[in-house]
């Protein structure tokens, strides 16, 4: 039996039921949900800083030590209180209370170059989550200032590098003008202090204690795929992955392409041979580089993988996270009572195994694989079985409802329309449907700096010119401004049939004018131009990515409304059906709060009785994955419906969960499966192009796709019709009788679920995060 081995006792404490009997490189441990791998963590660095007070510890940046932070605070602050105690002693953690204050700390890696008293630099975050968080010693701590590493003559890097841009090829190239020459000296310089910082880890004896997560093609730190497993300390570039992830921090891919990193070696991290070191990662979307570190045989191309040399590495995983490793399957379908939803997956995982078409698998085809010889009463009709169950699947999909009330949410602007849109087109054709759209964050973070500005001078353009004719009304700085926000949307939507651009941008720099008189209260033209001025001055003086002031952030969300309206008002939605919650719990912040009752509950719930849809639609991400703000606005929809089933009887309300560029559903795991034709795909395209502005440059794109979300949600539809063909055959479509099956090229996947089956996938990671913040 594999991955028995060494655990240690809070680790004890971890492991469930699941037979380990496949090999893997290195030892793993999977729980529920996000929270509990914060905890998990936690409670590993506690056992072994009471062990080694003197100890090295690095340990990462970015959104997935939320949970580590908050438990490990939280114990320590808490030790002696009952909870805590019997918390410390359902995990094993029979030790003294640790004191972190002796420990030394290495950073891990940084942005080069990047101001080290920005919010957004790596710098930044240790120093206030770690050092000063985890009351750590700054003198025993060897951290990367980019303010502080030596250049040529003396220079900052501002200097030397006026445009945040560094050229490596200057390290093997000759200078073509005095800047580079100081540009190719201040490099080698740069490289001789990544050496020396390399030099004085190996002093301290290496790292004892090292946490990191993994990246979208498995990186760890900034080991890039394809890093050498003897790397030591360096300045280099990264890959397009990297760099879509690193988009978010640094205020969008622009600038992070442009950005490199200084980053420890993967024998940085290996060095001392006795260390612990842990990846954790969360949600289905790291499962395939999870199992590419933990199966697949140690290399260069799974950076992750160079664990697999330390007695004490670790993997700490979600149950998402491990889903595709050959333990999880397994179990999946050894466990429990056998289902449609098992045959269903396990033939078409053969079909996918053996690129052979289901009506071509023969009974001897089944009976040798180790899933699909499992199914029972296997026979020759079994694959009928799947295929019947694949085709009422989209009997249900093309089903035409009537006198329905769509209540559609999507924790950002874009997410419906990415997961839904060709199915709500569909059904929105019977006028007996109601429909309403409620976007329940603000969205500004997706808008960046240069898109507000450049929208801001064209404003101000058309004011001084005297072309936004609304403001010489008498009572526009009174009440006027409130008005007439659907001709907003029509007179862009005309100008996109009349193919005028400059019209287009007159009508949202209507709409920018409205919403500048509201958020600061203007009462004259001469303000009016005077403050959008200023704004375009504060947000020159800013930095890439910073957070910026309350009602900036309004006034970039307010895009993002304006966009969403543009988009249902194609199929003639009007504004007042479209919703914008800007729900509290969504600041910007590194780590976005948990949703509060009163707060971010009880607006939905208000929602909800209002409107009283029979439907509601939400994006599906009971554990966690995906970004966070995902599975938060579950919850917060979870608990208003909770409330709503107190008084009244929903036992008719139909929830929707669908999947879009973040994460995928497997045909197995749905219940409505909707064709969608060229037709459909380009009006999703064409409605995402002319209306989400903010979103065309793809500035904070998917690691999946170098560019528009539209168009990855419509290879994700490529790709799904594509497993699902194995299944049925081609000319289930291109010989159908129907039209639209005839026509399909593509097909958009949800899950049906009745209210108690909601409540019951959101309940697991409530209870989870109960007390949580």
């Amino acid at each position: 039996m594999e991955n028995k081995r060494n655990f240690t006792p809070v680790e004890e404490s971890f492991l469930n039921d699941l037979s380990r009997n496949s090999k893997t490189n290195i030892p793993y441990i999977a729980v529920d949900n996000f929270p509990n791998l914060g905890m998990l963590t936690a409670l590993r660095f506690l056992e072994w800083a009471a062990g080694n007070p003197n100890g090295v510890i690095s340990l990462p940046t970015g959104k997935t030590p939320e949970y580590f932070i908050y438990w490990t605070k939280h114990i320590l602050e808490n030790w002696e209180k009952e909870n805590i105690i019997e918390l410390r002693k359902k995990h094993n953690l029979s030790v003294q209370k640790p004191s972190l204050t002796e420990l030394h700390f290495i950073q891990i890696d940084e942005f080069y170059p990047i101001k080290s008293s920005q919010a957004n630099s790596f710098y930044h975050y240790v120093n206030k989550y770690y050092i000063e968080g985890l009351g750590l010693k700054r003198e025993n701590a060897l951290l990367i200032n980019c303010d502080e590493i030596p250049l040529a003559y003396g220079k900052s890097f501002e200097e030397v590098f006026p445009s945040h841009k560094v050229d490596l090829e200057l390290r093997y190239r000759e200078p073509q003008n005095p800047l580079e020459k100081l540009q190719k000296e201040s490099i080698f310089l740069i490289d001789n202090w990544c050496s020396e910082y390399e030099q004085q880890i190996r002093k301290l004896g290496g790292i004892g204690f090292f946490l990191g997560g993994i990246g979208p093609d498995g990186h760890i730190a900034f080991n890039i795929k394809g890093s050498d497993p003897y790397s030591t300390t360096r300045l280099t570039s990264t890959n397009f992955e990297t760099q879509a992830v690193a988009a978010g921090d640094l205020g969008g891919i622009e600038i992070s392409r442009e950005r490199l990193v200084i980053t420890i070696g993967l024998e940085t991290i290996t060095y001392n041979k006795d260390a612990v070191a842990i990846i954790f990662a969360a949600g289905e979307a790291k499962a395939p580089m999870i199992k590419n570190a933990l199966e697949l045989p140690p290399s260069n191309l799974y950076p992750a993988s160079v664990l697999s040399c330390l007695p004490n590495g670790r993997f700490y995983i979600t149950l998402g996270a491990a889903s595709t490793l050959n333990d999880f399957i397994a179990d999946y379908y050894q466990s429990g009572n056998w289902s449609q939803e098992k045959t269903d997956k396990s033939v078409m995982m053969l079909t996918q195994k053996l690129n052979k078409y289901a009506e071509h698998l023969t009974l001897e085809d089944l009976q040798s694989d180790p899933y699909t010889q499992l199914i029972p009463d296997l026979n020759e009709d079994t694959v009928q079985s799947v295929i019947t169950s694949i085709e009422n699947k989209i009997k249900k999909g093309t089903e035409a409802l009537t006198h329905e009330v769509f209540y559609h949410t999507g924790p950002h602007h874009d997410d419906i329309s990415l997961g839904l849109l060709p199915y709500i087109h569909y059904q929105s054709r019977n006028e007996t449907n109601e429909s309403h759209y409620s976007v329940l964050t603000s969205g500004f973070t997706a808008v960046t700096n240069k898109f507000l500005t450049d929208i801001l001078r064209a404003t101000l353009l058309f004011t001084e010119k005297g072309e936004i004719e609304m403001l010489n009304y008498p009572d526009f700085f009174e009440v006027g401004y409130k008005n007439k926000r659907d001709k907003d949307v029509y007179h862009y939507l005309i100008n996109i049939a009349s193919e005028n651009a400059d019209e287009r941008s007159r009508a949202v720099s209507h709409r920018m004018v409205r919403n500048i008189v509201e958020l600061w209260g203007l009462k004259t033209k001469q303000e009016l131009e005077e403050k959008i001025t200023e704004v375009i001055a504060i947000i020159n003086s800013s930095y890439d990515g910073q957070n910026p002031e309350q009602k900036i952030q309004t006034l970039k969300g307010m895009i993002r409304e304006y966009e969403e309206e543009l988009v249902w008002a194609h199929f003639g939605v009007r504004t007042k059906n479209v919703h914008h919650l800007r729900l509290g719990f969504y600041t910007g912040a590194i780590f976005t709060e948990k949703p509060k009752r009163e707060r971010d509950v009880y607006p939905i719930l208000q929602q909800l009785k209002t409107i009283n849809p029979t439907v509601i639609s939400l994006a599906f991400d009971p554990e966690g994955s995906g970004p966070d703000t995902h599975y938060k606005v579950l919850q917060a929809i979870a608990a208003a419906v909770r409330e709503w089933s107190k008084e009244k009887d929903l036992s008719q309300l139909k929830i929707w969960g669908y999947r879009n560029v973040w994460y995928q559903f497997n045909a197995a795991d749905v219940t409505h499966i909707f064709p969608v034709s060229l037709n459909g795909m380009s009006t999703m395209d064409e409605s995402f192009t002319n209306s989400y502005l903010s979103q065309v440059n793809a500035s904070f794109p998917s690691y999946r796709y170098n560019g528009k979300f539209s168009h990855l949600s419509i290879q994700t539809w490529v790709e799904q019709l594509q497993a699902s063909q194995l299944i049925l055959g081609k000319p289930y479509f291109y010989d159908n009788e129907s039209p639209r099956l005839r026509a399909t090229h593509g097909l958009l996947f949800f899950k049906e679920m009745n209210v108690e089956e909601f409540l019951q996938s959101a309940r697991e990671l409530e209870q989870s995060t109960e007390g949580v913040f």
